[in-house]
């Protein structure tokens, strides 16, 4: 019997995911529970989808988890700590003992400074929520470092480094971890330098195709980009309502684009798109899932999978390594862009560099409140 292995994200990519986190706790919220027989779902979009492309849930609940991982189509599951921070601070009791132990760990370091008190319990945090998801399913575990170092090179390897120490402590071994990193050039080189050390990494906030060549060319591991959210950019910018065809969906060419090159120059980084948005608009929130099915991978929230739980019409494969398209007749930079050419044309892809900006102004952000919350404990704990 052939494992699949999977991919377990958990990740300081604090908004993008809320969507999913609300929506999953509202599925909880009435009960919810798989009680779909084989037989039922034997013509479901979802195992169709599941045949060829590997797919996960972007849940960050446990729970919501095991019950998509039972159904033997979902492998791998993919969450982030604005997930674990909502329910470990509401006093959800599961949640909140991996926060007090994150905190209690902290503390126990006897470190001299309180912001690296909080650092080091938050990164304790994301490998707690991993070790427990390791437990519902097995393979890689993807955690992220701080986006706030996300343009220094030296101290996003130091946190990598850190993090999987932390993981091996807990019996959980490094070919078992991702380390999660946004695609800044910092970023990339930070990655390039972990994956020589046999630390492998998933590079996310990818809106442009420059950002996931680089990352192949560097040698990243996996990359995540966002098709939703780069059809967000172009519909605001060209001030337009109607919806788009799911094949010329700016976020779906991106994601397209990205999987035809790396098959045609033979790169083994992995595709995983995440983040999904309707084409065509209301009432067609599975269009660019169906026009990127064949990707290597794909993560999708929970309302979404029930979607696909629940569509029994066929979903003909989009993507394939024996039929690609790519107009390149050579490798971006010679095969090894430099730093120069990555901004130069990070700069002139316009979406790649709003979104990018502005993911990372979002992370950074919903960073610093659960810095705050975990603050707070930390000097009250102190105190105790």
């Amino acid at each position: 019997m052939k494992i699949t292995p999977v991919i377990i994200v958990i990740t300081n990519s604090l908004l993008y995911f809320t969507e999913a986190f609300v929506a999953s706790k509202k599925i909880l919220g009435k009960n919810y529970k798989m009680e779909l027989s084989q037989s039922a779902l034997a013509a479901s979009q979802l195992e169709q989808l599941s045949k060829i492309t590997t797919l996960s849930i972007d849940s960050g609940d446990l729970n919501v988890i095991k019950n998509f991982a039972d159904t033997g189509f979902i492998t791998d599951a993919t969450t982030n700590p604005l997930f674990v921070s909502q329910a470990g601070l509401s006093g959800d009791p599961v949640y909140a003992k991996l926060v007090d132990d994150a905190v209690d760990f902290a503390l126990s370091q006897n470190l001299d400074e309180l912001e690296a008190t909080v650092a080091l319990a938050i990164d304790r945090l994301a490998v707690n929520l991993g070790a427990s998801i390791a437990k519902i399913v097995p393979g890689y575990i993807s955690t992220e470092v701080n986006p706030k170092l996300s343009f220094d090179v030296d101290a996003s390897v130091s946190r990598g480094r850190r993090i999987i120490a932390m993981y091996d402590e807990m019996g959980v071994p490094k070919e078992r971890v991702l380390i999660k990193l946004g695609a800044t050039w910092e970023g990339i080189m930070a990655a390039e330098i972990l994956e020589k050390e046999g630390i492998q990494c998933n590079l996310t906030l990818i809106f442009s195709f420059v950002q996931a060549v680089a990352c192949a060319q560097r040698g990243a591991h996996l990359i995540s980009p966002f098709p939703g959210r780069i059809l967000d950019w172009h519909k605001t910018m060209n001030s337009r309502i109607e919806g788009v065809s799911p094949d010329k969906d700016e976020g779906v060419v991106v994601c397209r684009n990205i999987y035809n090159y790396y098959k045609k120059f033979g790169h083994k980084t992995i595709v995983m798109p995440a983040s999904w948005r309707p084409s065509r608009g209301a009432g067609f929130e599975l269009d660019e899932i169906c026009a990127l099915a064949g990707t290597d991978r794909m993560t999708i929230p929970a309302p979404l999978l029930q979607k696909l739980q629940d569509c029994e019409e066929d979903l003909p494969r989009k993507l394939d390594p024996s039929n690609i398209s790519c107009d390149f007749d050579a490798e971006i930079g010679n095969g090894m862009m430099d730093e120069k050419e990555f901004r130069y044309l990070l700069n002139m892809d316009g979406c790649g560099n709003d979104k990018l900006a502005e993911g990372l102004r979002a992370f950074i952000a919903e960073t610093k409140k659960l810095e705050k919350a975990i603050t707070e404990k930390v000097l009250s704990n102190r105190k105790e």
